[in-house]
């Protein structure tokens, strides 16, 4: 198949079936579904719906039907029961490929290793059955262990095998900052399975979570993300793992020239100068919207490291289900650089051949 266009960020929601893979002795960590029948009810993302089901995971409510993409697609395809209805959607959307990222993921869920851990090995394991049935066009981020580092290896090269394109990180990690050497043994393990660090809108620190709870989440998803990219440019995580490729996905590109200037100004107070294309020099890839004002960030990302994503499944500000093919036709950048940008970068990014 020829690859025409990659969509870089779709979602899966995750069902009772997700944790389906767990073992016997594991199965007591499986999340479960509780319905709100009293009090006040909570408005999700669409602003139309109300919040009714929630997962409990470890004790703790989580939300489970508060950023979904209701009129835009159907239940059955962003839930994974109907694969070939996705892949009929995604020809009406003329997307060739999709990349899958979880929706409860987006927020830490434990503390406890072996919770963690057997929840992310089903997770894994159902997007990869996901991906058989796929016929190639649903590949997939993996969860790597972080609570327990010495299970992360091999789970990853698992993941490989079986359909995974890259690792899902969040802004913040394990109560940690992204340049914390914990992750090192991550980060290494990454660049020996050619296989991206991916970090999305979200976090995985309760502390930023819930100081933030009753925020639109800008603070606690986006902005986590966009710091974890300041913080690994400047303190040079890149260049100490030069074979690492790097995804900075739903938080836009507009941010890209504050960013890149106030790291200007803090280099050159460290004596050291920014090099002339940062992101392609640390292998670095921004998930651009259509909203943003490309032909200005082009001007600070270059050509070849955006990529774009439909925000397949959800309702918030990042999501265009229309992304792919509006970029073709509103003319805001050249011809070449939108072929870039909806095939050529995300391969790149993702290692898709």
């Amino acid at each position: 198949m020829t690859l025409r266009t990659i969509d870089a960020d779709a979602h899966v929601l995750e069902i009772p079936y997700t944790w389906e893979f767990m073992a016997e002795d594991e199965r007591k960590y499986a999340p479960m579904i509780v319905a709100q029948t009293s009090g006040a009810a909570r408005a999700a993302n669409d602003g139309k719906n109300m919040q009714k089901e929630w997962w409990v995971v470890d004790g703790r409510l989580q939300p489970k039907d508060a950023n979904v993409g209701h009129s835009t697609t159907s239940e059955e395809a962003r839930e994974m029961r109907d694969i070939d209805g996705r892949l009929k959607h995604m020809d009406e959307l003329e997307i060739d490929i999709q990349v899958l990222y979880p929706t409860l993921f987006l927020r830490p869920m434990t503390l406890k290793g072996q919770v963690e851990t057997a929840l992310i090995k089903s997770y894994n394991r159902w997007l990869a059955e996901i991906w058989k049935k796929g016929k190639g066009r649903l590949r997939w981020v993996a969860m790597p262990p972080l609570l327990e580092m010495h299970k992360m290896r091999d789970e990853l090269a698992w993941a490989k095998e079986n359909g995974a394109c890259g690792v899902f990180m969040r802004g913040f990690e394990c109560e940690k900052r992204l340049t914390d050497p914990y992750f090192f043994e991550l980060y290494e393990v990454a660049q020996e399975l050619d296989l991206p660090l991916c970090l999305h809108s979200g976090t995985n620190a309760f502390q930023i979570h819930d100081f933030f709870q009753d925020e639109s989440g800008f603070n606690k998803f986006k902005l986590s993300v966009v710091g974890a990219f300041h913080a690994l440019m400047i303190e040079g995580i890149p260049q100490m793992f030069p074979k690492t490729r790097w995804g900075f996905v739903e938080v836009s590109s507009q941010w890209l020239p504050y960013v890149m200037n106030d790291l200007a100004l803090r280099f050159k107070r460290r004596g050291k100068r920014m090099p002339a294309n940062p992101l392609k020099d640390s292998r670095m890839f921004v998930a651009c919207q259509v909203t943003d004002d490309l032909g200005d960030i082009i001007k600070v990302s270059g050509e070849d490291n955006l990529v774009v994503g439909t925000d397949y499944g959800h309702h918030d500000t990042s999501t265009e289900i229309e992304a792919l093919r509006m970029l073709k036709k509103d003319g805001k950048i050249s011809p070449a650089a939108v072929d870039k940008i909806l095939g050529a970068n995300a391969r790149a990014l993702y290692g898709l051949s």
